[in-house]
């Protein structure tokens, strides 16, 4: 892993200058080019990984994102690479200021296994826009994925450019502790401290894009089946392993046994079967199978009301990997599923009083990923978004602030450190270079000492307060 890294940071620095336009561009191309061509054995890898992933949501969720984004990027990264011309300080004026991005050199890069195509590549596409080199580290929990990865990649760049980490239990350690020149992680809180703590060693600077619980918040007045509709298709896409989906539910507490109702119908028009039925995923594996089975136990244990949506009896457990869609209520405050992530097809529904009262849930806890909110009434709106703060938000439905090229993806305190997505990830693997044209007729002779009554007169002038040459003297003592 070390010489992969030594090659490709050697392979940077060997360039005389930046890459141009034009490479950037070839690459990003062929990125895509092999996207399309490779897709089957990718959706195929996904599929083994998770014991039965739907195809639906891997084309969608994960290749189509892929593909868009290149898109995007492929259509803005000339204008982004231009150097962009910024005012200057009167005092210097008529000198010149402007930005230029320049790329940082080798881009780490460690994937999730939730979208394990997504979530290690779109990173990919942010480092080769701007120009440039990366190691790849998908996750081991993929192993299907990372081989498929694997493959793609040293078909299409040099392994000196662009490389795939076999990933193996020790990977993760050795590949964070690398010195890059940025890395980025996606995955939980607690691996992300130690990636954080192992990256510090080298001060490489991180972003890191983790979860937490994401609130769902149902306003008073707000149409329970558009709100159940959009909670039930972000909640329960990829079996609930999706680090922006809704993790509880806060809805008034009148309201409680009529949402339990509506998110059924929902949930009979979206899997009218489990395991044969082809749209509904797999858990990843029996540890997080056995996790979240028992949590709910837990729950139930404590007198939480539990319904576990089968409709067609099927057998459901660890050998098959299927999790029924499952609804819980009535948890109390110290219940797992109220204080961890469930990162699963499990969801909390808890009544609160009044907007103060579920406001004041939300912020009991660590600030979330992200926050949905139904309501119609701006005045609410705009109460809620001042009074909470998390690393997204979407009104009136669920998770499509991320699907957005000209919004910023990524998590605040315990969520998350940094932001990437369309500019924002050009932005988040460049160097904002800030250059001063120092102009001929720029006059500072009167900042430079020896300083006397022209100064005086200067230092006034800018304080907009009157300073004699006897005053500067004065002040020290």
């Amino acid at each position: 892993m070390q010489q992969l890294f030594d090659n490709c940071r050697a392979a940077f620095c060997s360039r005389q200058e930046p890459s141009s336009c034009a490479e950037r561009l070839q690459a990003l191309d062929k990125l895509s080019q092999a996207l399309l061509r490779q897709r089957q054995q990718l959706v195929r890898a996904v599929d083994e990984d998770f014991g039965g992933r739907s195809v639906a949501e891997t084309l969608q969720l994960e290749l189509y994102g892929l593909l868009d984004e290149i898109r995007y990027m492929k259509k803005n990264l000339r204008k982004w690479m231009k150097p962009q011309r910024v005012a200057t300080n009167a005092l210097f004026r008529p000198s010149r200021c402007e930005i230029r991005h320049q790329p940082l050199g080798v881009i780490g890069i460690m994937g999730a296994y939730n979208y394990p195509l997504l979530l290690t590549l779109s990173p990919l596409i942010g480092a080769l826009a701007a120009g440039n080199h990366a190691l790849i580290r998908p996750s081991a929990n993929t192993p299907h994925t990372a081989k498929a990865l694997a493959n793609l990649v040293r078909g299409i760049f040099p392994e000196e450019f662009v490389s795939v980490v076999e990933p193996d239990a020790g990977a993760s350690r050795e590949f964070s502790a690398l010195p890059f020149d940025h890395l980025i992680f996606t995955g939980s809180a607690p691996v992300g401290r130690k990636i954080m703590a192992q990256a510090a060693a080298n001060l490489t600077p991180v972003t890191l894009e983790l979860g937490g619980k994401s609130p769902a918040i149902i306003a008073p007045g707000y149409d329970l089946q558009k709100a159940a509709s959009e909670i039930v298709f972000a909640k329960f896409i990829n079996a609930g392993q999706t680090c922006v989906a809704p993790d509880y539910v806060l809805v008034p507490e009148a309201l409680l046994p009529a949402l339990v109702e509506q998110m059924q119908l929902c949930l009979s028009q979206s899997y009218p079967a489990l395991v044969d039925n082809n749209d509904y995923s797999r858990i990843i594996n029996a540890k997080e199978y056995q996790r979240l089975q028992d949590w709910v136990d837990q729950a139930e244990q404590g007198g939480a009301g539990v319904l576990r949506f089968n409709p067609r009896e099927e057998s459901c457990g660890v050998d098959n990997g299927v999790f029924p869609p499952t609804l819980v209520w009535g948890c109390g405050q110290d219940c797992s599923l109220l204080q961890e992530e469930i990162f699963g097809p499990v969801l909390p529904l808890v009544g609160y009083r009044d907007l103060q009262d579920a406001i004041e849930r939300v912020n009991q806890l660590d600030r979330p990923l992200a926050l949905y909110y139904f309501d119609n009434d701006k005045k609410r709106i705009d109460t809620l978004l001042a009074a909470t703060l998390s690393g997204g938000v979407t009104i009136n439905g669920c998770v499509y602030h991320v699907a957005q090229h000209n919004l910023p993806f990524g998590g605040v305190g315990a969520s998350g450190i940094g932001h990437y997505h369309g500019v924002y990830s050009f932005e988040a693997f460049s160097k904002k270079r800030p250059v001063f044209f120092a102009s001929r007729w720029m006059n500072t002779k009167l900042m430079k000492p020896p300083y006397g009554r022209a100064f005086a007169w200067l230092i006034g002038t800018l304080l907009k307060r009157k300073v004699s040459r006897e005053q500067l003297d004065g002040y020290r003592t």
